[in-house]
C-alpha cells in the first residue's frame, strides 16, 4: 500500500500552481471567508506520525523530526517501538499499541522517548486508530514535548484565573472589534452579562458610551500597534442611567507568535469614585475661589444698602452665576431694633408672619423678566408662614426647591401677579438661605434660576450658605455702624444749637456736616452765645476722637463754654478754665477758638487752643489768615493762652471752621488753606451761599471727618471803633473799664 493510501489522501488532483486551494476554499466557506491560521500549534510543535498495523512508520511529519531527531528518510519503514523506546519499555509500548489497534480506542499519556542523540525526554501522546477506504487499519500518533505543553498549560491556567478573578474589567475583541471574551469584572462594570457582549461591537453592546471616541481609539491601536493607556471616558450605564460613571480604559493589540494581528485586548477600571472625588475637589476649589473673591467684593463699605447690593450683584455675576435672580431681604425688626410684631395668641412661632425690607435685587441679564416679580428695593412687606422665605428665616435653615412646580409658585412669589410673571420667565429652581451673623437671623438671600438649566443642588446650598454667612457679617457690621452713626448724629444735633440767635451787630450763618463713616461722627461743634453789653461770643471746637463718646464730650465742653461765657471772662481765661475741665475728662483732647465781638466798639477779642487760624474777610481787601498765638490743645494742661484784640469794620467777616473743612490725606494743609482763601476772595455772596460754596468746593461725600463752619459778618450799630488790627496783649493785662481783660 502506498503512503497516500495509508493517509486516506485519494482526492482529486489540485489545479497546477494552487496547492491546497481546494482545502482552503472549503475552509473559507465553512468560516465565512479566508482567515489566517492561529499560532498555538506552532508553539506546541505538535508532531504527527502514522504507523501501519505492524507498527512500521509510514508517515512522518517535519515536527516529528524536530521532536525526535530522526528525518523522514531515517524513520519511514522502520518499526517505531525499537526506534523511539528504550529496550526495557518496548513490551509496554507494544501492549498499548495492540490495545489501540484491536479495541479501536485511544490512548493518552506521557511516555519517555529516546531521541536520536541518545537522550531521553518525556513526551505527551495522543494515539488513535485510523481506517482507510480499503478497510486497512493504521495508528495515528500526535506528540509534543511535555515541558512545552506544561508551560503552555500553566500560562493558560494563570491567564484564565487572572482574567476570571481580576477586579479590572478585561475583554478581548477580534479584528472586527467584536467581543470574543469578557471577564466577570467587566460584566459588573458595564452592568451587562457576558452573553450580551459576545459577538457584538461596542456600539451595539454599550450605546450609552461615547462610542465614536472608543472605537476610534481601538482602530488606532489595531492599525499602529501602539498601546493607548488610561483613556478617560465618562458615561452612564443601563443599570443606573441617572448617575454619571467614569472609567479609564487601556487598549493593546494582540498578535500571535508569528506576528499576525488577531484582535485587541482592553482593560477597564471603574474610577467613578475618584472622578466624583476630583469633581467635588474641583467644586470645592471653585467655592473657595468664589468665597475669596466675595471677601474682597462684598462689604467694601459700612453702608448697609451698598453691602446688600454687592452681595446680590456678586451672586449673579459669573457666567453661569450661582443664580439668575438674587434678592437680599432683611427683617425689618433687625433694622429698627424693634421686636417683630407678635402673632395672635396661641399661634406657634413658626406660624407667625414676618416683615421684610427689600435691600437689593440683581439679575444676570438686564432683560430678565423675573426681576419684576421681586419686591422693589426699599419696600416693606409682610409674609405669612407659608412663604418659603419666611420658613427660611424662622427656621434659620436653607429652603431648597430643586424643581419648581406650579403649586410652589404661590409660596415663592409675593403675589398672584408675581407668580404669573415667574411662570412666564421659566422659574424652575429656587433656593433661600438665611443671613445669620453672631447667632442672629438678619434676613435671607433669595435665589432663582430661569436661564441656567441646572437645578440647585446640595453643592449650591453649601456655596450659597458660605456666601450668605460671610455677607451676613458685613451686613451686620454695616447695620451696627449705621445704628451708631444715627445715635451719634442724633446726640450731636441735639447738643448743637438748633437756631443760634441773630445777635446785635452781627449776622451769622453756620453749617455742620457729619463724616461719611459712621465711626467718625461726633466731635465738632460751634456756638453763638449772647454776652453782656450786647456783645457776642463765637465758638468753634473739635474734640479729638469719634463716635458717641466724642459727641458726649463735645456736649460737656459746649455746656461749660456757655457757662463761662456768662461770667464776662477774657477769651484766654475761658480757654484756661476749659483746659482744666478737659483734663478732668478721661483721655480727652480738644481744639477750640473763642472770640468775643463788641459791635459798638468794633473790637474783637480772640484766643485759640491748638485750632486752625480763622480767616478775616474785609471789604476791598484780600482774605487774611489771622496770625494768632496757637496755644496748646485743651486737655494738655500747664500752657498759658494768649488773647488778641482786632478791630473790625462793618461788613467784615470772620470765618471759623474745624479741620474737617481743609485737611485731606492727599494734599498739604498749606495748599488747602490757600484754596480756602481763594474761594473767599471770589465774588462776594451772602453768608448762606458762601457756606454752601465752601462745603461744595472743599468737601467730598466720602470725607472721613466731620466739619463745623461758622461765618459772622459785622453789621453797623452805634458808634464804630477803630478799624484795623490792634496789637495783641497778654491775657489779664489791664484794659479799659467794662472790657474783660482790657
Amino acid at each position: 500500500m502506498s503512503v497516500s493510501d495509508a493517509a486516506g489522501a485519494h482526492e482529486p488532483a489540485e489545479p497546477p500552481g494552487a496547492p491546497g486551494a481546494a482545502a482552503g476554499e472549503r475552509l473559507g466557506r465553512a468560516r465565512g471567508g479566508p482567515s489566517e491560521p492561529g499560532g498555538l500549534l506552532d508553539v506546541l510543535g505538535v508532531a504527527a506520525a502514522v504507523l501501519d498495523a505492524q507498527g512500521r512508520i509510514v508517515l512522518w511529519s517535519p515536527q516529528a523530526q524536530q521532536l525526535f531527531g530522526w528525518s523522514a528518510e531515517e524513520a519511514l519503514g522502520r518499526f517505531a517501538a525499537p526506534l523511539l523506546v528504550a529496550e526495557e519499555h518496548v513490551d509496554l509500548i507494544l501492549a498499548v499499541f495492540a490495545r489501540v489497534m484491536t479495541e479501536g480506542g485511544t490512548w493518552a499519556g506521557v511516555f519517555p522517548v529516546r531521541h536520536k542523540d541518545g537522550s531521553t525526554r518525556p513526551v505527551e501522546f495522543r494515539n488513535m486508530r485510523l481506517q482507510d477506504r480499503h478497510g486497512d487499519w493504521f495508528a495515528l500518533g500526535l506528540a509534543t514535548d511535555e515541558a512545552v505543553l506544561r508551560g503552555v498549560e500553566r500560562d493558560l491556567a494563570l491567564s484564565v484565573r487572572l482574567v476570571a478573578q481580576s477586579p479590572i474589567g478585561l475583554a478581548v475583541l477580534d479584528s472586527d472589534l467584536r467581543y470574543v471574551l469578557v471577564n466577570p469584572a467587566l460584566e459588573r462594570i458595564d452592568a451587562l452579562p457576558a452573553d450580551q457582549h459576545l459577538g457584538r461591537t461596542v456600539r451595539e453592546a454599550l450605546p450609552f458610551l461615547d462610542v465614536e471616541a472608543v472605537e476610534s481609539a481601538m482602530r488606532q491601536v489595531l492599525a499602529s500597534g501602539t498601546a493607548l493607556v488610561d483613556q478617560f471616558t465618562v458615561g452612564r450605564t443601563r443599570a443606573a442611567p441617572e448617575a454619571e460613571h467614569a472609567w479609564r480604559a487601556s487598549y493593546f493589540r494582540l498578535e500571535d507568535p508569528a506576528g499576525r494581528v488577531i484582535g485587541l485586548a482592553t482593560s477597564v477600571v471603574d474610577v467613578t469614585d475618584q472622578h466624583r472625588a476630583a469633581t467635588e475637589a474641583t467644586a470645592a476649589r471653585r467655592r473657595l475661589a468664589l468665597i475669596a473673591r466675595a471677601s474682597v467684593r462684598i462689604g467694601t463699605t459700612l453702608d448697609l444698602d451698598r453691602t446688600a447690593r454687592e452681595l446680590a450683584d456678586f451672586v449673579v455675576a459669573d457666567r453661569p452665576g450661582l443664580a439668575d435672580i438674587a434678592a437680599v431681604d432683611v427683617l425689618d425688626s433687625v433694622l429698627t431694633r424693634r421686636q417683630a410684631a407678635g402673632a395672635p395668641a396661641g399661634t406657634p412661632a413658626e406660624a407667625a408672619p414676618r416683615t421684610f425690607r427689600a435691600l437689593a435685587v440683581a439679575a444676570s441679564h438686564p432683560d430678565e423678566e423675573a426681576v419684576r416679580a421681586a419686591d422693589p428695593t426699599g419696600e416693606i412687606a409682610s409674609y405669612g408662614a407659608d412663604r418659603l422665605v419666611t420658613r427660611c428665616v424662622t427656621g434659620g435653615r436653607p429652603v431648597l426647591v430643586p424643581r419648581v412646580r406650579a403649586a410652589d409658585l404661590p409660596h415663592i412669589a409675593r403675589s398672584p401677579q408675581a407668580a404669573a410673571v415667574l411662570a412666564r420667565a421659566g422659574l424652575h429652581s429656587y433656593l433661600a438661605v438665611p443671613l445669620i451673623a453672631r447667632g442672629e437671623v438678619l434676613g435671607a438671600l433669595d435665589l432663582k434660576r430661569t436661564r441656567n438649566p441646572l437645578p440647585f443642588d446640595e453643592d449650591d446650598v453649601l456655596l450659597a450658605g458660605e456666601l450668605a454667612a460671610r455677607a451676613a457679617v458685613a451686613i451686620d457690621n454695616a447695620r451696627w455702624y449705621q445704628s451708631q452713626r444715627h445715635a451719634a448724629l442724633t446726640l450731636q444735633r441735639h447738643l448743637l444749637p438748633h437756631q443760634p440767635p441773630q445777635p446785635v451787630g452781627l449776622t451769622v450763618a453756620y453749617r455742620y456736616q457729619p463724616a461719611a463713616a459712621a465711626g467718625e461722627v461726633g466731635g465738632d461743634w460751634f456756638d453763638v452765645i449772647p454776652a453782656s453789653g450786647e456783645r457776642t461770643a463765637l465758638v468753634v471746637g473739635d474734640v479729638m476722637g469719634s463716635g458717641i463718646n466724642a459727641a458726649a464730650t463735645m456736649g460737656q465742653l459746649r455746656t461749660a463754654t456757655r457757662t463761662l461765657a456768662g461770667l464776662d471772662l477774657d477769651p484766654a481765661e475761658v480757654l484756661h478754665h476749659l483746659d482744666r475741665i478737659t483734663q478732668g475728662l478721661e483721655e480727652t483732647i480738644a481744639t477750640c477758638v473763642y472770640a468775643v465781638l463788641d459791635p459798638h466798639r468794633g473790637r474783637l477779642r480772640i484766643a485759640t487752643a491748638g485750632h486752625l487760624p480763622p480767616v478775616l474777610v474785609g471789604t476791598g481787601r484780600a482774605p487774611l489768615l489771622l496770625e494768632l498765638p496757637t496755644g496748646a490743645p485743651l486737655g494738655v494742661g500747664g500752657v498759658p493762652f494768649e488773647a488778641t484784640t482786632l478791630g473790625l469794620a462793618p461788613e467784615d467777616r470772620l470765618v471759623l471752621y474745624t479741620d474737617g473743612l481743609v485737611e485731606t490725606r492727599d494734599q498739604a494743609i498749606d495748599e488747602r488753606l490757600r484754596t480756602l482763601l481763594d474761594l473767599l476772595a471770589g465774588p462776594r455772596l451772602a453768608l448762606e451761599p458762601t457756606c454752601d460754596r465752601l462745603l461744595t468746593a472743599l468737601r467730598h461725600p466720602d470725607d472721613p471727618d466731620d466739619v463745623a463752619l461758622l461765618i459772622a459778618q459785622v453789621e453797623p450799630v452805634g458808634p464804630v471803633g477803630p478799624v484795623g488790627p490792634v496789637e495783641p496783649r497778654e491775657s489779664g493785662a489791664p484794659g479799659a473799664p467794662g472790657e474783660p481783660g482790657e
